[in-house]
């Protein structure tokens, strides 16, 4: 509402500028309209309105600093920042603040409120006493006044202060204010509008912020700190106690203002502290919607997330977690995806308050992958048909020459079983199998598949070599359980979906293995008895339903992984720590499999699940009734894809009864270390048979000079080139080793890597 003085209102116009006490009153600031250039108005007041906002407009158009992160059954269950221009909280009904907040508020600033119109006449006559014959510090704006200027920024008070005529536009909307909105509509948009504080605006934000509490449960002395901070939102300590102390005593209370200063220090310090009761079950995950640019600028952001699976997550990685301390764990992360949608239905991206780095999101934080890519091998090597799921693999040591020497796989528990089956090497991850199986498919056509799957390999095939087959490349848990999603939707990848698809129906997406691989590859990693040799029949990879699922542990054990679908859901676990370093004693199926028998649980249970038993058999997978040789495996019905089907299985003729040397290595190279005692430095010998039992009928000779028979010492090396001979008993030659020992310089030792995965 805008009013414009004429030449006859002049004196009016100095009269009422004199009476309130407002800057600038002299007659000269007041020139007539005509002389700048415009009409003159009659001697009347001529009006010219401009519309109020409703009460109902201004509630709708208020908007939180913070988006709400809703779940599937509209919870909140995060909030995230999207406005740093100010900390605005919720729109708070006035019977949702303190009475005495209220009161405090209205005795403060407009004591008169429910009495006046808009307009304190009483108190402008005193503010121009003030202004003539005080010190003119003294104010007339009532709370209709003060709300109508932040309603309209033409209205709000600038560098000078207001001039006459701004003053009396807010007089005249203030007045149109009070004859459109209620009272109780006035007060309860003015504690919202109001700022408290740096950048606290509104009371939400006030009590959840500086006072730790709900707006309703604002104790006397908090609210009168609120009320002087709408008169001074920066004032100093001393000046906010004494604005306080006077106001309790002009409220009949003179006995608050004890520690006044004590208690407006400690409450002043929370002014950026976090939100109260704010939720927190999904923090990394509303970070990685922004980040994926998902979240909008105001309103709420309708997720994927179920509440009560999301809560379980973050139990269920509290629980185990305390359960492991002292092993070196302090960190986990969870994903659960919907096969048919993508949708995440739970994303835990840390353990919170156990972990040394809580912000971080080790959901997409890159990691060793382990023994998880083998799952992904074997599918490549059935679709190319080098390999089906009864084909015999030699689990017996491996030496292969590579680059920097020699790379000598082993596996996790130091063990070889000699021949097995694809089902008992994919099932009981056994290492050795795996290098051989990669050495039939290539680690570029791996890798290629790898990255087409979505997971982050940034070098090519040959960088990684065949280390690929045990996990040495590093990926995140999130691609990660996405690529195993592929695996549950029988070979068919799609993208994660960021935002509620409930009603989208399944995902279209790209064939990269075919459908009975891929369903090969689970029904292996749901066989318990495949793979009772490493994880035995009873272990948490066991659920009530059918699920398939593959452990996994990176180097030094600094990671450990579960990965496993069901028909409907795939979820995956990781635990490790944020450093790092290395764990003692975790395994995937100690660290991570607990975690992820939780959820597999809680899926089992719940309506999100309705069909429990294992996908029907794809129509390119044919059965076949198989026998193995030497009583290598028990005989059983195997299934096959296409015309690769076959009744027996045979492993090839071999000396099972030849030893061998297991160490040294044929080509190892050391280098002493001057730093320590050469009577120190040792090498152990060591023979084994086929199967990597030690041997002790045999003869040790070290350049043709017989060494020892049987278990011998370990050998003290010195510069230069060495022979050893193995011989049996009989002085026949079962094998050789040569060693070359430099003089000075760091103890490299074996030249070759052990490649060590575990399952």
């Amino acid at each position: 509402m805008r009013w414009i003085c004429g030449r006859a209102a002049q004196r009016l116009a100095l009269c009422l500028a004199m009476l309130l006490g407002l800057p600038g009153a002299p007659a000269q600031a007041l020139m007539p309209l005509a002389a700048a250039g415009q009409p003159a108005a009659p001697d009347d007041l001529l009006q010219i309105r401009t519309e109020i906002p409703a009460y109902a407009a201004v509630v709708a158009a208020w908007q939180p600093s913070d988006v709400r992160v809703l779940a599937t059954n509209g919870s909140v269950i995060q909030r995230i920042r999207t406005d740093y221009s100010a900390r605005r909280g919720d729109w708070l009904a006035l019977s949702d603040v303190s009475v005495a907040l209220q009161h405090a508020v209205v005795r403060s600033e407009d004591h008169r409120f429910y009495e006046h119109a808009g307009v304190d006449w009483m108190a402008s006559a005193a503010a121009a006493w003030s202004f003539v014959w005080g010190d003119g510090q003294r104010g007339a704006s009532t709370l209709s006044m003060q709300l109508a200027a932040m309603l309209d920024p033409a209205l709000q008070r600038g560098p000078g202060g207001r001039g006459f005529g701004q003053k009396w536009d807010q007089m005249q909307a203030a007045r149109q204010l009070e004859t459109d909105w209620t009272k109780p509509q006035i007060l309860e948009a003015y504690l919202n509008l109001a700022a408290y504080r740096g950048e606290l605006v509104g009371v939400d934000a006030l009590a959840r912020v500086m006072f730790q509490k709900q707006a309703s449960g604002l104790t006397l002395k908090e609210s009168v700190l609120a009320a002087v901070l709408l008169r001074g939102p920066n004032a100093s300590v001393p000046l906010l106690a004494r604005r306080s102390c006077a106001l309790l005593q002009d409220l009949g209370r003179p006995e608050e203002c004890s520690n006044l200063r004590d208690f407006i220090r400690v409450a002043l310090a929370r002014a950026q502290s976090r939100r109260f009761d704010a939720p927190g079950l999904a923090p990394h995950w509303a970070r990685a919607l922004l980040a994926a640019g998902q979240v909008p600028r105001r309103g709420d952001l309708q997720t994927s997330l179920n509440a009560d699976l999301q809560a379980l997550a973050v139990a269920s990685v509290r629980r185990h977690l305390l359960e492991l301390r002292g092993t070196g764990v302090t960190d986990a992360a969870v994903v659960v995806l919907d096969n048919r949608t993508g949708e995440v239905l739970a994303y835990v991206g840390s353990s919170g308050g156990l972990s040394d780095a809580a912000q971080v999101d080790h959901a997409q934080a890159l990691r060793q992958a382990g023994s998880t890519l083998k799952p992904f091998l074997y599918a490549l090597a059935l679709d190319q048909q080098r390999l089906t799921a009864a084909s015999l693999l030699d689990d017996r040591p491996l030496d292969l020459a590579v680059g920097g020497g020699l790379y000598v796989p082993d596996n996790y528990d130091h063990r070889f079983s000699g021949w097995v089956s694809v089902r008992t090497a994919l099932a009981s991850s056994l290492n050795i199998p795996a290098v051989r199986t990669l050495l039939m498919v290539g680690p570029d056509v791996l890798t290629q598949r790898l990255t087409a799957l979505g997971l982050p390999l940034v070098h090519a095939g040959d960088y990684y070599g065949y280390s690929l087959a045990l996990g040495s490349a590093d990926v995140t848990l999130l691609s990660l359980s996405n690529a195993y999603r592929a695996l549950a939707r029988g070979g068919e990848y799609a993208p994660v979906s960021w935002v509620d698809t409930h009603q989208a129906g399944r995902q279209t997406g790209l064939p990269l293995f075919t459908p009975g691989a891929a369903w090969i590859v689970g029904d292996i990693l749901s066989d318990r008895q495949a793979r009772a040799r490493t994880f035995g029949l009873d272990s948490p990879l066991s659920t009530r339903i059918w699920s398939a699922v593959k452990t996994g542990t990176s180097r030094d054990m600094r990671d450990n992984w579960c990965l496993g679908w069901s028909a409907h859901h795939t979820v995956g676990v990781w635990v490790g720590n944020s450093a790092g370093a290395s764990m003692r004693q975790v395994s995937g199926v100690s660290g991570a499999g607990p975690i992820w028998h939780d959820l597999m649980e809680w899926l089992a249970q719940s309506q999100l699940s309705s069909e429990r038993g294992q996908p029907a058999i794809p129509a390119d997978v044919v059965t076949q009734p198989v026998h193995f040789g030497a009583g290598i495996e028990p005989d059983r019905t195997e299934f096959f894809l296409g015309d690769t089907a076959q009744a027996v299985f045979m492993p090839p003729a071999s000396p099972p009864g030849r030893a061998r040397i297991a160490q040294p290595v044929d080509g190892t190279v050391l280098a002493l270390d001057p730093d320590i005692p050469m009577s120190r430095q040792r090498m152990p010998l060591r023979a084994v048979d086929a199967l990597s039992r030690p041997v002790s009928q045999v003869r040790w000779l070290l350049d043709g000079v017989l060494y020892g028979v049987g278990s011998v010492p370990d050998w003290v090396p010195r510069p230069g080139h060495y022979v050893f001979e193995l011989q049996d008993l009989q002085g026949q030659r079962l094998d050789r080793a040569g060693v070359t020992v430099r003089a000075g310089g760091p103890m490299f030792g074996n030249m070759s890597s052990s490649g060590l995965m575990e399952p």
